[in-house]
């Protein structure tokens, strides 16, 4: 098995006979969570593992909370002790009180994140540009082509991504770049492109299957923990630019995150598929999160705790035409 020691970005064998075990143990909340404020998208990513069609209650909402309740969330959140809050989806930048959320999350002293397709962001960032700390964005391929065949974008994903990196770093704002490698991308190399958008990390993942998600379609593009080090390791030149690099396996994924659903319920992706607590709203951070199953240990491992502060890292490439 490929154990990935990204200090050094290199790749070492390890035996291990079988995959670590995730601890069953209550944890306390982590000092970052991803709130998945939307379950809609306007994209159709084939491997897409936050549809949250699985469940009864999810499958009878459109949206996720209303503006009210999710304030009420995010205020929970920080007396409980979480210190970065990022907003995901679905799409979050289709969720019509994210501005809001966004100013009452900087309010309460978040370091507030966003991952998005970059649906709208320009707009976002009209209205409250100084109210986002990060933003992610996620690019899977440097070709359009494959990035429409993965169902992210219409032939245009990878040329919009650009101009929005570029008004990201003209704006202050710093910047992730998130990838899924999968059957369709794992032997590309998209160091280019990754130069070109200058992130200050990379976040790598391995396709993740999970049942009731992305059942019947993920299935052709599932990959090795191998072809994911060859991915990784094919990359390796970007850490001497400024880049740090954060890889993750379906196992350093499985029970890592602290992760809420469009209904304000944590879950976890234990023995592939999702597990829902009662709603934090009406138990209380503590008891939510105590319903599901969290590895701190997994969480640390992995990278979860970095140097989030607005303080900005100097990376060495400038971006290029």
């Amino acid at each position: 098995m490929l154990k990935f020691d990204l200090g050094l970005f290199r790749l070492k064998e390890t035996r291990i006979a079988t995959p670590r075990p995730i601890s069953k143990a209550p944890s306390s909340l982590p000092p970052a969570v991803n709130f998945h404020l939307e379950k809609q998208c306007n994209l159709r990513c084939s491997f897409c593992y936050a549809k949250f069609d699985d469940d009864p209650l999810l499958r009878a909402t459109r949206h996720g909370l209303p503006a009210e309740d999710a304030h009420r969330v995010i205020k929970m959140l920080r007396a409980a002790g979480a210190e970065k809050l990022t907003f995901v989806g679905g799409e979050p930048t289709l969720c019509p009180h994210l501005p809001a959320l966004l100013r009452a999350s900087r309010e309460l002293g978040f370091v507030t994140t966003l991952v998005t397709n970059g649906a709208r962001l320009h707009r976002l960032l009209e209205e409250v540009p100084n109210c986002i700390d990060w933003v992610g964005l996620s690019v899977d391929s440097a070709n359009e082509t494959t990035q429409a065949a993965l169902g992210r974008g219409r032939g245009d994903h990878v040329s919009k991504s650009i101009e929005h990196f570029r008004r990201l770093h003209d704006l202050g704002i710093r910047v992730k770049l998130n990838t899924v490698v999968t059957a369709l991308n794992w032997r590309e190399d998209m160091t280019d492109f990754v130069l070109r958008a200058r992130p200050e990390r990379w976040k790598i993942f391995q396709v993740l299957p999970i049942d009731g998600q992305n059942t019947g379609a993920v299935e052709p593009l599932l990959i090795s923990t191998e072809e994911l080090g060859a991915f990784v390791d094919r990359h390796r030149g970007v850490t001497a630019h400024g880049i740090t690099v954060a890889a993750e396996s379906n196992e350093d994924m499985t029970g890592s995150y602290a992760m809420i659903d469009p209904l304000g319920r944590f879950f976890s992706n234990v023995d592939g598929r999702y597990m829902y607590s009662p709603p934090i709203l009406e138990v209380g951070v503590a008891s939510a999160f105590s319903a599901v199953t969290f590895d701190a240990g997994r969480f640390e491992a992995r990278g979860g705790r970095y140097d989030w502060t607005t303080k900005r890292v100097p990376l060495t490439v400038s971006v290029r035409s």
